[in-house]
């Protein structure tokens, strides 16, 4: 049996024929594994369409004894992948997540499990977000859905997408979040080694450049020596200095290894920082800003809503951690 954890909310998730365990992995590790130390954890059961085996990436073959009746009947529901984008989702699937979604239950998918969703009817009229490489797919099959590929996850209340495999992490992570506070989101956080809050807005892409040549290697260097200079002046010229390279030229390697521009970049990173101090801290509003390198509260507040959708003392309200 397949079922894991203590009796708390139950979880399911859809193991399919073909699919990388990579995507079950995260969501076993986040939701499967047993942790007393918060109280009433969830209850993970792995489903197939079929039970019995099902094979998975490298020739090795899981087993499980439980179908789409189990899946239909949890309280969260995770499609972590379909096997092929362009199949139709199959009638029993689409039967499944309809049945669960009916009843209120919370469905979510990682990377391509988009389509299935998407398939079943849950994503029309809503905004979804799938891996970079699948949105035009997704628009192009699933004209009623509005297709955002910028951002590593969306919550749409009982239906929430994510972008390619490890963004499922920061999806899975945000409903622990969601569901018992920040302080035990990062706790989990924490044990898994990752960063405790990557917000859904951000880009699908690395903040940080693979060092494939030379250049890029010297504006991944400029972009350390930022993030631990956040609260102190960064200017553009700065950086390119640190790159050893014009501003002109740096400007357009930053662009092509990071899809951004040094100050878009430089605001969502100090944005981020922000929170671990409104979550932990009772610091003024105004401190905050100066902190993470704001010239006024006045900037700050604008950049955050911008990021976040609220204001940083609603954002307080709902996350600060209880001393």
């Amino acid at each position: 049996m397949l079922t894991i954890g203590r009796r708390g909310p139950a979880v399911s998730v859809l193991a399919f024929e073909g699919m990388s365990v990579f995507e079950m992995g995260i969501v076993t590790e986040v939701f499967g594994l047993p942790r007393p130390e918060f109280g009433r954890w969830y209850e993970l059961t792995i489903c197939a369409e079929t039970p019995g085996p099902v094979r998975v990436v490298g020739g090795a073959t899981l087993h499980t004894e439980h179908g789409l009746d189990t899946f239909a009947a949890a309280d969260t529901l995770i499609v972590p992948g379909v096997p092929d984008v362009d199949a139709d989702t199959s009638p029993e699937l689409v039967a499944a997540l309809r049945q669960a979604h009916a009843r209120g239950a919370r469905i979510m998918s990682i990377c391509s499990g988009a389509f299935a969703l998407a398939g079943a009817g849950l994503l029309d009229g809503r905004r979804a977000t799938t891996h970079w490489r699948y949105a035009d797919a997704l628009r192009r099959r699933h004209p009623a859905v509005e297709v955002d590929a910028d951002v590593l996850y969306i919550d749409d209340g009982t239906v929430l997408t994510s972008a390619g495999s490890a963004a499922g992490l920061d999806l899975c992570l945000h409903v622990v979040r969601r569901d018992h506070g920040p302080s035990v989101a990062n706790a989990v956080a924490r044990r898994l080694v990752v960063q405790p809050h990557r917000e859904g807005g951000q880009a699908q892409f690395v903040e940080a450049p693979v060092a494939a040549d030379p250049e890029d290697a010297r504006v991944a260097g400029s972009m350390e020596w930022a993030l631990a200079n956040l609260g102190e002046p960064i200017t553009v010229d700065a950086l390119a200095r640190r790159a050893h390279m014009s501003t002109r030229t740096y400007l357009r390697h930053f662009a092509r290894a990071t899809g951004t521009t040094p100050i878009r970049w430089l605001i969502d990173r100090r944005v981020q920082a922000s929170l671990a101090l409104l979550e932990s801290t009772r610091a003024p509003i105004e401190a905050i800003a100066t902190a993470v390198g704001f010239e006024t509260a006045v900037t700050y507040r604008h950049h955050f809503g911008q990021a976040m959708k609220t204001s940083p003392s609603a954002y307080r309200r709902a996350f600060q951690v209880s001393a």
